[in-house]
């Protein structure tokens, strides 16, 4: 008899949640394992003991990192597949997904907490890589074509995390005026049923994100 699916996640994460927007595009039934990331049970400790952080899928076997365990799902549960077939095309959303991870979030992090005198220069760094991932779309709807794939579940930072920091910190990147298509696919893509379903609500990420930067907001 085969194990059940466990994902240790956090209701806040956004690394959690591409991994449950993947196992419901695939139809994987799971149970999900809330975390308090202030007390760490022993057995996401056991399961993930290098980084010690959500998420980690459980499988028969524990793998962490949300990127790779993606690609862990698609490989698994080949239905449904998120990833291009073409291995070209499969290349290229790994490399930008690892962008994403690697580069756009740390720069645009600079950009929303850099002090006044250093903001500009660090705005103008995040709004060249925006514009960089926004080249991909091109023409189309999703990053995976036609419909949502790994890349545009990758980018789930770019539909919900900006939108947060913007309200938090009271800086303004992700704009309608400068992005115009990134704006547009982040409107379809939190309009999809399965997004919609595992996003969390903006207003209270908003708080949580007010009380988790509450020291380095006073300090500014």
């Amino acid at each position: 008899m085969a194990e059940e699916v466990k994902l240790f996640g956090m209701w806040a994460s956004l690394y959690s949640r591409r991994i449950e927007i993947a196992l419901i595009m695939k139809g994987v039934q799971f149970e999900f394992i809330e975390e308090d990331l202030q007390n760490k049970c022993p057995l996401l400790l056991q399961c993930n003991s290098i980084h010690k952080k959500v998420p980690v899928l459980h499988n028969g076997m524990p793998i962490a990192e949300s990127i790779i365990i993606l690609e862990y799902i698609d490989e698994t549960w080949p239905d449904n597949p998120i990833l291009p077939r073409d291995p070209y095309d499969r290349a290229m959303a790994r490399f930008w997904a690892r962008f994403i991870d690697e580069k756009l979030i740390w720069v645009s992090w600079d950009a929303y907490s850099s002090k006044e005198e250093d903001q500009g220069k660090a705005i103008e760094e995040a709004c060249k890589q925006l514009k960089a991932l926004e080249n991909e779309l091109k023409e189309k709807e999703f990053f995976g074509g036609d419909t949502v794939g790994y890349l545009d579940i990758a980018a789930i930072m770019v539909a919900s995390w900006f939108g947060v920091m913007q309200e938090v910190m009271k800086v303004e990147l992700l704009t309608e005026e400068n992005f115009p298509i990134l704006r547009q696919w982040v409107e379809k893509f939190v309009d999809c049923p399965i997004v919609k379903e595992c996003l969390p609500h903006k207003e209270k990420m908003v708080e949580f994100t007010r009380v988790l930067l509450k020291d380095f907001l006073a300090s500014r």
